[in-house]
This record gives structure tokens, sequence and C-alpha cells, in this order.
């Protein structure tokens, strides 16, 4: 495995995910008449925080990351009790089902039934976020050749705070996608969806298979629903010529920006590389060594 694609997922989640913290939630035509086109990290915005800050989404990232290392392997428990350790840490940003699912696993509940619980106490609208898609792109480095694997802990990582089912296997193709850009496939995504199992969501498959041969629907849309979440950002991150260019236009179309643009970062990083990201992004964001480190101990997790 290229090593320098690996490193290219991780600092590609946390460039789409800083780049997009401080207009969270605005339009795009908010964002123009603020910015222009928003190309450099800026501080205050949505949270009020500094330049180069990274939100929840790489935070859990970074938790199912290092319990890989430390663990030389995927312990669902493990990366719970780190979730709820940083739960306790008061995060400025968090998910609904995110929080909902930590505070049962805090009251006991076991790693595969708090996640369970919340989601079938959900209403159809509030049940199927995005937040265990933008963390899971750690997963497909050492799993990138063990592809029912992948699959398998894929959906268990989102089942801790994520159950529906377009979540769990919207992690797992997504994770997919990355490994064969990470193994040098022609068709990834094509792959992933060929690969992911016959009880995947067909809104899902519809929804992403389109964008096998670089066609979009006529508006992507940028909500923090797990399907649009993954449509944009697979679409984004597939057809841009660039890392950088993948996660600006991601971030610039507004909505739910980090999140969608964490999403298309770490593919466009699967594509073309850590090299590839602008170094003043990479200098902005205290964690980027860490970052780099633990993608280069994944790479050795077996």
């Amino acid at each position: 495995m290229d090593v320098d694609r690996a490193r290219g997922v991780l600092l590609g989640l946390a460039c789409g995910d800083a780049l997009g913290r401080p207009v969270e939630f605005a339009s795009a035509s908010e964002i123009n008449a603020e910015y222009g086109r928003l190309e450099e990290m800026v501080g205050h915005g949505t949270w009020n925080q500094p330049a180069g800050t990274i939100t929840d989404d790489t935070e859990q990232a970074l938790c199912i990351a290092r319990s890989l290392v430390e663990h030389q392997g995927f312990n669902p428990a493990d990366v719970a009790e780190r979730f709820v350790a940083w739960y306790d840490s008061d995060p400025f940003d968090i998910g609904r089902m995110t929080m909902r699912s930590l505070s049962r696993l805090k009251r006991g509940d076991a790693w595969d039934e708090a996640g369970q619980h919340v989601w079938e106490q959900s209403r159809e609208g509030q049940n199927a976020g995005n937040g265990s898609v933008m963390r899971c792109p750690p997963l497909a480095i050492p799993y990138a050749s063990e592809r029912e694997h992948l699959v398998e802990v894929s959906r268990q990582s989102s089942q801790i705070t994520h159950a529906d089912p377009r979540c769990t296997y919207g992690c797992a193709v997504l994770n997919l996608t990355l490994a064969g850009l990470l193994e040098d496939a022609d068709v990834p995504l094509q792959d992933a969806l060929e690969d992911v199992g016959s009880d995947v969501p067909d809104e899902l498959v519809t929804a992403l298979r389109p964008l096998i041969h670089g066609d979009a629907p006529g508006t992507l849309e940028t909500s923090g629903y797990v399907i649009h979440s993954l449509q944009t950002a697979l679409h984004d991150g597939l057809v841009a010529e660039s890392s950088e260019e993948a996660i600006v236009t991601a971030v610039n179309r507004g909505g739910d920006t980090d999140t969608i643009g964490a999403i298309a970062g770490a593919v466009a990083g699967a594509r073309f590389g850590a090299t590839s990201l602008p170094d003043r992004w990479l200098r902005a964001i205290d964690e980027s060594d860490e970052l780099e480190t633990l993608a280069e101990q994944l790479v050795e997790v077996t």
C-alpha cells in the first residue's frame, strides 16, 4: 500500500472537516457573500473556534485510529469507551444520535445495544444521520485487502451510535471505496457496491450507482442525511482533479460542510495522497502530525 495515500485518507478527512467547520449550516450563497470562494482555513464562524480547528468528525476518527493501533485490530467495545471519554470531554460539536447513544453507553448499554435502542426510538427523518460515516475511514487502511471483514467492522463501527442500515452499509460502501482506491482498483465505487452484500438498502445503491460513471443528479444535497452526504461527498471526491479542488468544492456547497468536506477529503486523499494537500492547511491543524503517524501505523496493523 502507498503510505502517502494512507496518510491522505486521515489528513484529507481532517482538512475537509477544518475547512468546513466555520461555515457549517451556512448556505452556498451565504458562504459566497462572506468569503467569496472559501479556500483558506478561517477562524470564528460557526462554533467560534480558531482557524484549523477540527470537529467531532476528526475527533471520533482519531478515537477509532488510536484504538486500531493500540489493539492491532478493531475492538468495538474499546472504541465505544473512547467515544464516551471524548463525550465526557465536553466537545463543542456532537450530533444528536451520537449524543443519545453515548449517553446510553454511559448508563451501561453494551456497544452493540445503545445505537440500536436510539434508532428504534427515532422517527424517520431523524434516524439516519451521517455521524458514523464521517468517522469510519481509518478502518479502510488496515483492512483494505480484507473486504468481507472490512464490511463487518465498518458496520459494527456504525452500530455503536447509528444502527440504521443506511448508516451501517453507508460506512461499508465508503470504506470499500477507500480500500479500492488504496489498492489501485479501476472502478472502486462499482466494486464497493458489488461487494457490500445483498442486504444493502436499495436507496443507497440507487443514489450512488450513477456516480460510477461520473454522473450526478441535478442537485447534490448537503443535508446531514447519510444518503445525501455520501452521494455529494463521493461525487466531489471521485471527480475532482486534486484533493484541494474536491474539498473546496464540497465545502462551498454549504449545508453540513464539515462532514461532507471530511468525507470528500478522505476520498480525495486516498486518490492523490497526503502530499497533494496544501501545506498551509496542514500547518493550521494541530493534529496533523498525530494523524500522519497513525496512518503510517495503521498500514502495519495486522
